[in-house]
């Protein structure tokens, strides 16, 4: 190295590493292992942001376990059978047997053929979406198999993103750990919307073919398959050719799968869609208000939507058992509407239903009006427009027909002239086929409810709460707050019992007057009509004929105290009235469902109701949830007779009145229809209590009565309190429609007298005086002057030792002259059997 210069080069001394330690280090610096370790880290990155941003905040795949899809509430009958269903979508719950082999392997054939085979993900499939995602710039779709659906439908969204695609997919790898695939695939049958508002496939399966699942024919199982990729690109009424050649392209994948034999295929594949119109569920329109009644109850027990509990309305798939009988519905709705329709006949045109803007669309614009009418052959329709002398009038099935002048030619109430004349395009009338074309009809003004209850229990059998619940959401039955009139009478009597009066006290028909006060002056009472009185009368015949000064005067000798106490009582008022006479002619307000009640209760002996439309309510399970307290009865199913005593109800009833009162005004209140104001009905034949009721104007009339296995009560006015006319009376407009209701409902039904409770003494009494009677006996003739009265032990008229002298004068009525020692007319009864 010349002229002493410096080497640059530098040099490193390493000692080998022998063993694995040494292996480990030379691997270390080779540069595939640095980009392993590189690779694996972005790779930990990635898995960490995954986590972050798809699985860190999934759903439990455990709540699939105990999964309950939305189903709607069905309500019954008495009888058990179905009625009326709350539903906002069509859905049936089925358990994986009950689903048709073929039908599932109709699924798989057209959504995921290996379903069996993978474990919820089908990576190829997930590759290829992505790829065409990225390809076409759009959000991946498709390629789910059944198990990312239900993954998809029940704990992510329909949300189209590769985030939801993600999260889809780890789902459904957790769902193939905790559930079985027959479970999965019962999760995925029950759950997917298919069009129509069908939920699952059996709901679907009633949609598109009115058909029950096993009912299905092979090509019908394959259009139900096509729908999953969805149900409006396969609509039968707009798309049938485009969901024919998918029809046709799962069977083809099913045959070659080998679900199916080339035979069957062949078959198939020629037979049409086979679909139905869309329609509603059909139910029979029975009970429309009482429907709605038990409605409004399950809303304020349990909730309208899922969001407020497990047992809501539309999503918790109660089955509800009520108390309506169908028929006596139909007799009570038919009486009501037909008395409506006899007032109001004559009296002219009274004006369309309602009165909508048509738009782009008659039919949807009729259809959302929800007016509807189902009475005999009437047609709710719309006046779409003027031809001539017709009106072109639309139905909310797309029909059309004529309603020509010559069927509407009644004059407009209340302004004259011919109806045909007022009608204006978008007026929603009543029509009635007649002929070839319509003719115009009368959906009467003036309205009313009508109540039936059972007197033993308080289960309300039928409500009819106006003409139809389609035109008038109001329910008079329940909703509507009148003034009872006369109806009232029996119950103020009930207190006067219960002070001491008897059905024999005599009190004064005259003239009543009560000083008011320096500001109000002195106010007289009068009785219905202006009719005079006719001096001292026993208090049954003040009752038989409504007699208002006679009901004041009672009412002012026993204390308006104990009477407004019994009007709540008895839950005729919700709270207690004011203590003024006025009260005793009905001047409160209340409803027919009260009267009905109060009614009930004293042919209850006195022991309190409560009114109830819902015997029962169970969940999906079969399980009862409410009443809380219910329990079955016991034995009551029993093939056959074990030679025990007859199983009963426990009663554990409040005793409201006394029952000797109550059987009192009862067994008087049957002199009603014998010879009173309601002897229209007398002519059926059998026991009946009851009382009519006119109120001031008047503006409404009523009647509340029945027999001893159901009490019905109706009344009959207009929504705003207007005059019905002077003629207009309880006996003559409200009992005859209680009539008209109780000849087919009582036609086959048991005949009962009321009965008394244990102490009343029957006794003979002059029906004029209220004496008692020695020599006579009451005959069947209701004018007969001599009859049965009810007493109670303390106030029984009774006779000493006969004599003969006695016996001579009663030869006529008696045959047997003989002695015999002191007996009662009630100790008669009982050694005789009976009245």
């Amino acid at each position: 190295m010349a002229d002493g210069s410096i080497s640059s080069v530098k040099m490193r001394i390493t000692r080998e590493i022998g063993g694995i330690r040494g292996f480990l280090g030379r691997v270390r610096r080779r540069w595939w292992f640095r980009l392993l370790a590189w690779g694996a880290l972005l790779a930990g990155l990635g898995v960490l942001v995954l986590w972050f941003l798809i699985a860190r905040n999934l759903p439990s795949v455990d709540k699939l376990r105990s999964y309950e899809p939305p189903l709607p509430t069905n309500v019954r009958s008495v009888e058990g059978l179905p009625i009326h269903s709350y539903a906002r979508e069509r859905r049936v719950q089925l358990s994986y047997p009950e689903y048709p082999k073929l039908l599932v392997d109709a699924y798989l054939s057209a959504e995921d053929k290996t379903f069996f085979e993978h474990h919820g993900v089908d990576f190829p499939g997930l590759v290829r979406a992505a790829y065409q995602g990225l390809v076409s710039g759009s959000t991946p779709r498709g390629t789910s198999t059944i198990t990312q659906q239900v993954a998809k439908n029940l704990l992510v969204g329909n949300e189209a993103s590769y985030l939801r695609k993600g999260k889809e997919a780890i789902l459904a790898w957790r769902i193939e750990d905790a559930l079985s695939k027959e479970q999965i695939l019962e999760l995925y049958l029950n759950s997917i919307e298919l069009g129509r508002n069908a939920g699952g496939v059996a709901a679907a399966s009633q949609a598109y073919f009115g058909k029950e699942l096993d009912e299905l024919t092979l090509p019908q199982m394959a259009y139900l398959a096509i729908l999953p990729k969805g149900p409006a690109n396969y609509s039968p009424e707009r798309y049938e050719a485009r969901a024919l050649e998918r029809r046709n392209w799962v069977l083809g994948q099913m045959l070659a799968n080998g679900f199916i034999t080339a035979a069957q295929h062949s078959e198939a594949v020629a037979a049409p869609l086979g679909t139905i119109p869309r329609q509603t569920p059909k139910f029979e329109r029975v009970g429309g208000y009482f429907i709605e009644e038990v409605r409004r109850q399950l809303m304020d027990k349990f909730g309208e939507q899922a969001a407020d509990g497990p047992y809501s309305v539309y999503s918790g798939g109660l089955w509800v058992r009520t108390s309506l009988d169908p028929k006596l519905q139909q007799y009570a709705q038919k009486a009501l509407r037909d008395g409506l329709l006899r007032y109001d006949r004559g009296r002219g045109w009274a004006g369309p239903i309602a009165h909508k803007e048509i738009g782009s669309s008659w039919q949807q614009t009729l259809l959302g009006t929800n007016i509807g009418l189902d009475y005999e052959n009437w047609r709710a329709g719309i006046a779409i427009a003027r031809e001539g002398d017709g009106w072109q009038i639309g139905f909310d099935d797309g029909s059309t027909g004529t309603l020509p002048r010559s069927g509407a030619t009644m004059p407009v109430r209340g302004k004259g002239g011919e109806a045909f004349g007022a009608i204006q395009a978008g007026d929603i009338l009543a029509v009635a086929p007649e002929g070839g074309s319509y003719a115009l009809r009368s959906v009467p003004k003036v309205s009313g409810g009508f109540v039936i209850e059972d007197p033993r229990t308080g289960r309300i059998l039928a409500m009819q709460g106006g003409f139809d619940s389609r035109i008038s959401a109001l329910n008079r039955a329940t909703q509507a707050f009148r003034q009872p009139g006369s109806t009232i009478k029996p119950i103020v009597y009930t207190a006067a019992m219960e002070q001491g009066l008897t059905p024999a006290s005599i009190i004064v028909d005259g003239p009543f007057c009560v000083y008011q006060g320096a500001g109000l002056g002195e106010k007289c009472f009068r009785n219905f009509g202006n009719m005079r009185g006719a001096g001292p009368k026993t208090l049954r015949w003040g009752i038989e004929q409504s007699r208002n000064l006679m009901t004041v005067q009672a009412a002012n000798q026993v204390g308006m105290d104990h009477v407004v106490d019994m009007i709540q009582r008895l839950g005729v008022s919700k709270n207690k009235f004011p203590p003024y006479l006025s009260y005793a002619l009905g001047a409160g307000e209340t409803t027919v469902m009260r009267m009905v009640n109060a009614y009930s209760m004293l042919v209850n002996h006195g022991r309190a109701l409560n009114p109830s439309l819902i015997d029962f309510v169970q969940n999906r399970r079969g399980e009862v949830i409410w009443p809380e307290n219910w329990r079955a009865c016991d034995r009551c199913n029993a093939r056959d007779w074990d030679g025990g005593a007859m199983p009963r109800p426990i009663t554990r009833a409040k005793q409201v009145v006394d029952p000797l009162s109550a059987y009192q005004i009862v067994h008087i209140t049957e002199g009603v229809i014998q010879r009173g104001t309601a002897v229209v009905l007398r002519d059926l034949g059998r026991p009946i209590m009851g009382k009519t009721g006119t109120t001031n104007g008047p503006t409404d009339v009523w009647f509340v009565g029945g027999t001893p296995q159901m009490i019905g009560g109706l009344y009959l006015g207009y929504d705003s309190p207007t005059n019905l006319g002077g003629y207009a009376q309880g006996g003559s407009i409200a009992a005859p429609i209680f009539k008209q209701f109780a000849i087919p409902a009582f036609k086959d039904m048991e005949v009962l007298p009321f009965t008394a409770p244990a102490g009343i003494r029957m006794v003979r009494i002059d029906r004029a005086s209220g004496k008692p009677v020695h020599g006579a006996w009451p005959s069947n003739d209701p004018l007969s002057s001599v009859i049965w009265e009810a007493f109670k032990p303390e106030v029984e008229p009774r006779r000493g030792r006969r004599t003969r002298e006695d016996e001579q004068a009663d030869t006529k009525a008696i045959e047997k002259k003989v002695e015999r020692k002191t007996e009662s007319d009630s100790d008669f009864l009982q050694r005789e059997g009976g009245i």
